[in-house]
């Protein structure tokens, strides 16, 4: 009995080498990083350095893959559908994750339980744009000035959105609701053309990430009314917030975060998190997400958890609220 006791022992002493080996070896070969979007957009960027980085760190190729579609649901059921080993890991978004639950009555994934949250990478604040050489707002200088003269004139303002169901058009839509106003909306089929007709008058203003408003309001071809961080940008320090601005508490962010399909291995996704977590704290990549309008997060999976829960909740309702439907 004793001689097949230490057997035993000794068996069992055996395979803790190569269980820890085996845990340590990950990743052995190249993961995929899916992109829900198209190449050259601001999210694409990010996950280029960070795959670059990542393929740095830990010796294998992190490839990007943009699968754009559908308001990047296509690309996020395509991770969630995927084997659960580590080697397919999703760049997901405040729409493949929050906004999506109201828009698709019929999403083929479900936010929460098809997916690991890894971490939160950063948060990005809307700006709120006007053209300085549209005649309606000769007197308007901040978004409380906008939101008097909206009331004013009720439904003769117009708003334009990066597509419907985009997550500036359900931003502009929370403001809306948050000041009781009536604007009109006017979809696009992305940022660049609406910012375009803003800066031409055509189009009365509009909510936008910080990034790529940035050189329209350097060049003087637009003008900022307000923020939607609770903090003002760094990149924009003269504009206030809409918080700062009788709307205390207000603020809406587009976030993204990194997932893996659920299901995947404990120690693959605590991995994941680490090397993550610690390349979004390397000053090079501090510096990109910054340059971009928002910080280098790095939550916890159970921060980011609950931060989707949270946001579901949120979006679903102004979906019901506004009427908004996808593209």
């Amino acid at each position: 009995m004793y001689k097949f006791l230490a057997i035993l022992g000794a068996a069992a002493l055996a395979c803790l080498p190569f269980t820890a080996s085996a845990q340590g070896a990950y990743p052995s070969r190249p993961v995929k990083l899916i992109v829900p979007f198209a190449a050259g957009g601001s999210t694409d960027l990010v996950a280029r350095q960070l795959a670059q980085e990542m393929t740095t760190r830990s010796g294998q190729p992190f490839v990007v893959e943009n699968k754009p579609g559908a308001g990047s649901t296509i690309g996020a059921d395509f991770v969630a559908k995927a084997a659960p080993d580590g080697y397919t890991l999703l760049l997901g978004t405040i729409s493949s994750h929050a906004t999506a639950v109201g828009l698709y009555p019929k999403l083929p994934y479900d936010p929460l339980k098809d997916f690991a949250p890894i971490t939160e990478i950063t948060a990005i604040p809307n700006v709120i744009v006007v053209s300085p050489n549209n005649p309606k707002f000769a007197k308007v200088n901040n978004f409380k000035d906008l939101v008097a003269l909206a009331k004013r004139e009720p439904g003769k303002l117009s708003y334009a959105s990066s597509g419907s169901g985009s997550s500036n058009h359900l931003a502009t839509e929370s403001l809306k609701e948050l000041t009781k106003t009536f604007m009109t909306h006017i979809p696009y089929k992305g940022s660049g053309p609406a910012l375009t007709d803003v800066s031409a008058g055509h189009v009365d203003l509009m909510l936008d990430v910080v990034l790529t408003s940035l050189p329209h309001l350097k060049a003087g071809r637009l003008k900022a009314l307000g923020i939607t961080s609770l903090q003002r940008s760094p990149l924009l320090p003269d504009v206030p917030t809409v918080a700062e601005q009788g709307y205390p508490g207000f603020e809406v962010l587009g976030w993204y975060g990194l997932f893996a399909p659920a299901g995947t291995p404990p120690a693959i996704t605590q991995k994941l998190y680490q090397d993550f977590s610690a390349v979004l704290k390397s000053d090079k990549i501090r510096t990109t997400l910054e340059s971009q309008g928002g910080p280098a997060i790095a939550s916890t999976p159970q921060q980011f958890e609950e931060l989707i829960k949270s946001e579901i909740v949120r979006w679903k309702k102004v979906v019901q609220v506004s009427g908004a439907k996808p593209d």
